[in-house]
């Protein structure tokens, strides 16, 4: 990746700790030289003394510095963290895709951790875990208070061994106690099909080093059975994020080289940083070039991006890239709202092995706007069912506890000057203000069926609640996606019905040669 910080990772841009964590491998980062705050380090020797001194039982020196680093990062958002050997390398398998465990992301919770995101195929996934629900206790031990790494360690072992999770879940009276197998995790980042009428449908769970290279043969079968005439349906529902250059790579498939996907400003000179639809910026394997070689039609098909509430980082930078740049209608409802990027910095000497996991800059969208906290509003407002009874994952980023805050939003004076997709001046691309995208009160909403249904009642003569619906993406029964696919069929007719019009206009103004008036 071109412009990277030496000695450091710039890794995940991935929602939150948890089962999947991506990364690759580097030399320790060197220290930067600053000035030591001697009363507060005099505080913190005082207080190490005590605890050594007068604690109910003997702790050693290496777990009381070990819990003082987790407790200095954690306390400053929620994505920063203290990874120790085994994470450190459970991290950078994720990366690759295959890791041992369950198959969920997962956050803290005063009650626990809540899932974020049950991945696409897992055994979490297969037991119907959905996103929003609280894992409370793991084999009858109860998490209240157990830090994030610590019910993550829980909830990893080896495939084949037995785990009972006990769930609070939104719309049910009592815990749900479901038990599980572990396994080895080996997620397919991108999944597609044909749909009909010419039309393609391609997810992508997460981004990961492959995602890049997949996405682009999926894009390379889907041409081959004429599935892009009509329109595309990316949906990154439920996706947690992953790696920022396949995030590149992804937005780099449907723009035109050279334009402006995500810029990024933190503390130090080298994370202020954009990245385009070059090459440079993306490509991390071989196969990547792939993007280089794909059919035109890619960049010129109607595309509907499917996005909700657990989408979040890397999925908000391509929703946001297609966004702005009118490339794409974004469906569905408002993202997670992680505007922040991660570096890992591998440790030196006797913590060899280890990381910190450190938020290092904070992400733009193409226009300038900050995801953090915010989130992606969507083009086109659809609920998860008609009934809106699908369960939906209730927590954002501006719900975690010391998340980072809002950005004061910039003022600009070019507010109708545009960035024109595939221009190759880069700077002129990163100054100019793109279209400002159209206010929530305006944007269309696809209303849930109005229909009165008729009531149905237990046998004490109350009201029975609809248990809320649960699908996979993908499936005939997902609503989101009939509603992308109906959108796009009503594009397509529309075309169809202009063409057809400028058609007939111009044989009615074009006075055709008859064969007797050739001369």
């Amino acid at each position: 990746m071109r412009n990277g910080i030496r000695g450091i990772i710039l890794v995940t841009i991935g929602m939150v700790a948890g089962a999947v964590i991506g990364a690759v491998t580097a030399e320790p980062v060197a220290t930067k030289k600053t000035t030591l705050p001697l009363s507060e380090i005099r505080q913190f020797t005082d207080i190490y003394g005590a605890v050594k001194q007068f604690y109910v039982e003997p702790v050693s020196d290496k777990k009381l510095m070990k819990e003082a680093i987790s407790g200095m990062l954690q306390g400053l958002d929620p994505h920063s963290a203290f990874l120790d050997k085994e994470a450190f390398k459970e991290l950078q398998e994720g990366t690759m895709g295959e890791f041992g465990g369950l198959g969920i992301e997962v956050t803290s919770d005063p009650a626990g951790v809540k899932v974020v995101s049950p991945i696409d195929d897992t055994p979490a996934a297969n037991a119907h875990i959905r996103a929003g629900d609280v894992i409370y206790k793991i084999d009858g031990k109860l998490l209240r208070d157990t830090p994030l790494n610590d019910a993550v360690k829980m909830m990893r072992g080896k495939p084949d061994t037995k785990i009972e999770l006990s769930i609070l879940r939104k719309g049910e009276s009592a815990p749900i106690n479901i038990k599980l197998t572990r396994a080895v995790i080996k997620v397919k980042s991108v999944k597609f099909k044909p749909l009909p009428d010419h039309m393609g449908y391609i997810r992508v769970s997460q981004f990961q080093e492959r995602t890049n290279s997949e996405l682009a043969k999926a894009i390379n079968a889907l041409a081959k059975t004429d599935n892009l005439r009509n329109g595309i349906i990316l949906d990154l529902r439920n996706d947690p994020g992953g790696l920022l250059n396949a995030a590149v790579g992804v937005s780099a498939v449907f723009l035109p080289k050279d334009t402006l996907v995500v810029s990024t400003k933190g503390q130090v000179e080298e994370a202020q940083k954009e990245y385009f639809t070059v090459p440079a910026d993306y490509r991390t394997t071989k196969e990547d070039e792939l993007i280089e070689k794909l059919p035109k039609i890619v960049k010129q098909a109607k595309i509907v991006v499917l996005v909700n509430g657990a989408s979040a980082s890397a999925s908000e930078i391509v929703a946001g890239a297609l966004q702005d740049h009118k490339r794409a209608t974004i469906m569905g409802t408002k993202t997670f709202g992680k505007g922040s990027v991660q570096t890992v910095i591998p440790l030196r000497g006797d913590a060899k092995d280890t990381a910190i996991k450190l938020t290092t800059a904070r992400y733009f969208t193409p226009s300038g706007r900050s995801i953090q906290a915010k989130g992606i509003s969507p083009d086109v407002e659809v609920k998860d069912t008609a009934e809106g009874n699908f369960i939906d994952f209730d927590i954002r980023e501006a719900d975690l506890a010391n998340h980072l805050e809002v950005p004061e939003e910039k003022t600009s004076s070019k507010k109708d000057a545009t960035v024109t997709p595939g221009s190759s001046d880069k700077e002129k691309a990163s100054d100019a203000q793109l279209p400002v995208p159209v206010k929530e009160a305006d944007k269309p909403k696809i209303n849930q069926p109005d229909t009165i249904k008729e009531k149905i009642l237990d046998e004490n003569g109350n009201e029975k609640k609809a248990k809320p619906k649960f699908y996979k993406y993908g499936e005939a029964d997902d609503y989101q996606l009939q509603q992308a696919v109906k959108y796009l069929k009503e594009n397509a007719a529309k075309q169809n019905s202009s063409a057809s019009s400028v058609s007939k206009r111009i044989k009615e103004t074009v006075e055709p040669i008859s064969p007797a008036s050739k001369k």
